[in-house]
């Protein structure tokens, strides 16, 4: 497929807008921040191979709504600052599950009842542990 954008070079393709730093320096980044910021119960589950939305999911607990927002902007400055890519931001507004779009990672920021609730980690976690089983065959 060709990119036709305006600034595309001849043959279709953009130029990268971001930095090329490796996906493992990234999201050591991200959880690293996460933790300073006291995020509580920070995860971080690889998910090469599961699918085409993302290579890894980032899972984080905020002690409030306001808590919560305050991690989510914090990364997205992360973002500005590191030169990463950041597509969107979800659910910012209720405060109860905000997801951050970095495209090659997302990052999820619940209030503790939500995240026990939608049980992320036991979700992904298996399909990991299903792919990773299924590529010893």
């Amino acid at each position: 497929m060709e990119n036709n954008t305006p600034s595309s070079p001849a043959g279709g393709t953009a130029p990268k807008r971001y930095s090329d730093v490796p996906l493992e320096e990234k999201l050591a980044d991200v959880v690293t921040w996460l933790e300073e910021h006291k995020a509580a119960r920070v995860v971080s589950i690889d998910m090469a191979g599961q699918g085409g939305f993302a290579e890894a999911l980032v899972i984080a607990s905020a002690g409030s709504v306001r808590h919560a927002q305050s991690l989510a902007d914090g990364v997205g400055e992360l973002c500005r600052q590191r030169n990463f890519e950041y597509l969107r931001m979800e659910g910012y507004t209720a405060g109860q599950w905000i997801l951050v779009d970095m495209n090659d990672i997302v990052v999820n920021v619940f209030l503790e009842p939500v995240r026990e609730l939608y049980g992320l980690e036991a979700l992904w976690g298996k399909a990991a542990s299903l792919a990773e089983a299924r590529s010893g065959e």
